[in-house]
């Protein structure tokens, strides 16, 4: 399987629909797959073994991806924000690469000795190269002979540790696609809009989602809550992705025209929900299908979802368990297994705490250099820890690498940070574990508050102490005008902690 065959079939089954870009003068399918033929003879006519794209979301990026697919090589959506040294040790990686960049980050290409296409040119000379005869088409030289080729090549954020090069092969995207999507299945007028770089595994999967389901896909590579509803109502958006952070500052901005006529369903994912964001959406959008989706690179995006049935029934339910759904990651979608095991290894029983493995078709755990990660039955660690409940809806409980270890007990900090959520003043908040001599970790949180409240710290303390125990309890409380995030939602803990033990 290649993913070119997804854009073959959209060419062929609604070639004419637009489906990338605005409405008035986007990419048809068609069109797509004729930008993708000329860019792979690109790639071949430079003899290149990859195309790293260093630029913003846009038009470029699925043509690039298609591009990649059709002549054999992998896509590398590298992150433009990164320091010069990390972003020149990753380029370091793809000397043989054909690069694309926006004019900004160009020199950084041609530090590593490769070209320096703005994604304009890029399209320029896709376009002028698709018009090569057939006999000279992708489809007259298959792809070069090699053991399953990878699709494309994502690097970790790198918030616990240095990125990863995670390798998903076309099967793994091919077969995410297949089982989740039902193809041409979106009326012709829906659209999607995408508000997450292109590095980001969701920016990949949403081409392909979206693609092969009809959709026409926008993209909003810089959010604000007035600029995002803006662009829903002019385009008359109909689906929609964001990280919670983008909801949450949606949902608490004063002031703004929040109607979206168009909105039918909206997901989010990629950090935790505050429960009390999610709750006030669902009030706001009474008309939209909200759908939690939890996954990881390593898995080809999406491996649960808790759905829009699920939303609403535990928003109305009297039932604890029910109720507690709201904040969890849902089922798993078709073709996913998942195990929670505990710390000897088995399996734990329904609601029992331990660390979540998934395995299915879509699943790669591959890393560039470093092999499979995979067990031996075909598992991958996801190393996030949750529990799984009677009912077999997965909740999430924060990595492995976030649990703080206060004397001899194992504390997540997510459970601690619902609680500082759930107060009305509190808009963000991250609970980490800082170095202490008496019990080797002390829980230390950080907490953005809405401007001009006066809530203390020794009131949220006493909130927490009330709703857990004393051993959960913070020690101390900073507040900070906002959290180190990347620009998908995720904390960067390891800066907390720098931060809180800088001046100690």
């Amino acid at each position: 399987m290649n993913i070119s065959m997804l854009s073959d079939m959209a060419a062929e089954g609604f070639g004419d629909r637009v489906v990338i870009g605005r409405a008035d003068d986007g990419l048809t399918a068609r069109r797509l797959r004729q930008l993708a033929v000329g860019g792979a003879h690109l790639v071949r006519a430079a003899d290149a073994d990859a195309i790293v794209y260093l630029a913003a979301n846009g038009p470029a990026l699925p043509v690039a991806l298609f591009a990649a697919a059709r002549a054999g090589v992998p896509l590398v959506p590298v992150n433009y924000r990164l320091g010069e040294a990390q972003l020149d040790a990753l380029l370091a990686n793809h000397p043989r690469a054909l690069g694309i960049a926006d004019p900004e980050h160009g020199e950084a290409l041609r530090r590593a000795g490769l070209s320096a296409h703005s994604p304009a040119e890029w399209l320029a000379l896709a376009a002028r190269n698709s018009g090569r005869p057939a006999a000279d088409d992708d489809r007259a030289h298959p792809v070069p002979p090699r053991p399953a080729p990878p699709a494309v090549l994502i690097y970790t954020s790198g918030t616990t540790s240095a990125p990863k090069g995670v390798l998903l092969r076309h099967h793994h995207l091919v077969s995410y696609v297949l089982g989740t999507v039902e193809f041409a299945g979106a009326d012709p007028d829906a659209a999607a809009l995408v508000s997450v770089p292109p590095y980001h595994i969701a920016a990949v999967s949403g081409v392909l989602t979206n693609l092969y389901a009809g959709r026409r896909t926008l993209t909003l590579e810089q959010f604000t809550p007035d600029g995002w509803l803006g662009l829903v109502r002019e385009q008359r958006i109909t689906h929609a992705m964001v990280v919670p952070t983008m909801l949450a500052r949606i949902m608490d901005t004063g002031g703004l025209d929040l109607s979206v006529p168009s909105l039918r369903a909206l997901a989010y994912g990629g950090a935790r929900m505050p429960v009390r964001v999610i709750e006030t959406a669902l009030r706001v959008w009474p008309q939209v299908d909200f759908v939690n989706a939890y996954g990881l690179t390593e898995t080809s995006s999406t491996i649960t979802v808790l759905g829009p049935r699920d939303h609403r029934t535990a928003v109305a339910s009297d039932d604890p368990v029910v109720r507690a759904r709201l904040g969890s990651a849902g089922l798993p979608v078709p073709g996913v297994e998942l195990e929670v095991r505990d710390a000897s290894g088995a399996v734990a029983a329904p609601g029992g705490t331990g660390q979540i493995w998934v395995r299915g078709e879509q699943v790669s755990g591959e890393y560039a250099g470093q092999g499979s990660a995979v067990d031996g039955r075909g598992f991958f660690h996801t190393r996030d820890q949750g529990r799984i409940d009677r009912d077999g809806y997965l909740h999430i409980e924060g990595r492995a690498d976030d649990t703080i270890i206060r004397g001899a007990e194992n504390i997540a900090p997510a459970e601690i940070e619902d609680v500082l959520l759930d107060h009305p003043d509190v808009l963000d908040a991250v609970v980490v574990g800082v170095p202490d001599e008496e019990w080797g970790q002390r829980i230390e949180a950080v907490v953005v508050l809405r401007d001009g409240v006066a809530t203390d710290a020794d009131a949220l303390r006493a909130q927490v102490r009330g709703t857990l125990r004393g051993s959960k309890t913070p020690d101390r409380i900073t507040r900070w005008p906002e959290l180190p995030r990347t620009p998908t939602g995720k904390l960067v803990r390891r800066d907390i902690v720098e931060a809180l033990t800088a001046d100690r």
